[in-house]
């Protein structure tokens, strides 16, 4: 049978899509493929994936319900969903709210009603966040903690979608998983976050700026820890008793930002000019991922340290700009 993956051409959802490939699985990969950061990336990440003869690509919005309708009738062999299209950021949700209800929760519930018309629908696994935990100040983050307390309008969203499926789950009887990330980085990672970001301006001899006066510390996850968590999900259907299930994907490390700063720097062999500013409208100070559920119920073990994480990052960030300058 066939997995459908949305925001294939994203950074978690290629990596998902590479190692559901790998297993030998049909893949249907769904993206809208927009200007959110540079399209070359995403387009670069599909060329990776096109070429496999079991990876099939729809470029579409999974908002846009006709389109998403025809793609169920055409494809009745699908059957189970990973959800991992987005409007990523927290900072952007200040300014472009309307796409994080368009993508995040229009969206979502498009691809909750695709799943519910599916003859023999198995299990449908979703992208959700840290983010969620929003003003909560008691860690490690725990999936047991109520998460009422937004700070942006992003974690507002994937909290929205956590609800939706909860609903939908004990309305129609379909097995959902949503998987709150933690602060994912790596090779073929985003523009839009600190690794990448901090890189280029570390690079072209820019101040990297540094909120909450330095005083931040992060659960920084690598992307093939979250994968291998992905893939243990989508393996590890809820039973009928319990039908909808959350659980964190994180390193189980509260990381100070200072400290990645540095591992950027010895990665570069540049040291980095900082600047200190007060934190931001929508930011948190720490995330720091409670993980026994996720160790017990799907096996899922980190492996990977900032330390060797990010020079893999470095490794990855050098060559891909090194082939786009044609070195």
């Amino acid at each position: 049978m066939t997995v459908l993956v949305t925001g294939a051409a994203g950074f978690i959802g290629f990596h998902t899509c590479t190692a559901l490939l790998a297993r030998g699985e049909t893949v249907i990969g769904v993206d809208i493929v927009n200007d959110y950061y540079d399209p070359t990336l995403k387009e670069a990440r599909l060329a990776k994936l096109t070429p496999h003869p079991e990876f099939t690509f729809v470029r579409g919005d999974i908002a846009e319900r006709d389109q998403m309708e025809k793609l169920v009738a055409d494809r009745p062999d699908i059957n189970r969903i990973v959800n991992l299209a987005a409007q990523a950021g927290v900072r952007y949700s200040l300014v472009n709210p309307y796409a994080y209800t368009r993508a995040n929760v229009e969206g979502h519930l498009v691809m909750l009603e695709m799943a519910r018309h599916l003859k023999d629908f198995k299990h449908f696994v979703y992208a959700s966040s840290s983010s969620v935990y929003g003003a909560n100040d008691e860690l490690p983050f725990s999936i047991e903690e109520r998460v009422d307390q937004p700070v942006s309008l992003y974690a507002a969203t994937k909290r929205a979608g956590e609800l939706m499926s909860h609903c939908y789950s004990r309305l129609y009887e379909i097995p959902t998983t949503g998987l709150r990330f933690f602060t994912v980085y790596g090779p073929w990672g985003r523009p839009d976050m600190a690794a990448w970001i901090f890189a280029d301006k570390i690079l072209a001899g820019k101040p990297i700026e540094v909120f909450n006066n330095g005083d931040m510390y992060r659960d920084f996850t690598y992307i093939d820890d979250i994968v291998q968590g992905v893939l243990a999900a989508l393996d590890h259907v809820p039973d009928a008793a319990v039908p909808e299930r959350v659980f964190n994907l994180g390193n189980h490390r509260a990381e100070k930002l200072t400290d990645f700063v540095s591992l950027l720097e010895d990665s570069l062999g540049m040291k980095a000019e900082i600047i200190l500013k007060p934190m931001q409208m929508g930011d948190v100070k720490e995330t720091f991922a409670d993980i026994e559920a996720s160790r017990q119920i799907l096996g899922f073990k980190p492996t990977t340290s900032i330390k060797d994480g990010i020079p893999k990052f470095i490794e990855w960030y050098r060559a891909y700009h090194g082939n786009l300058n044609g070195n």
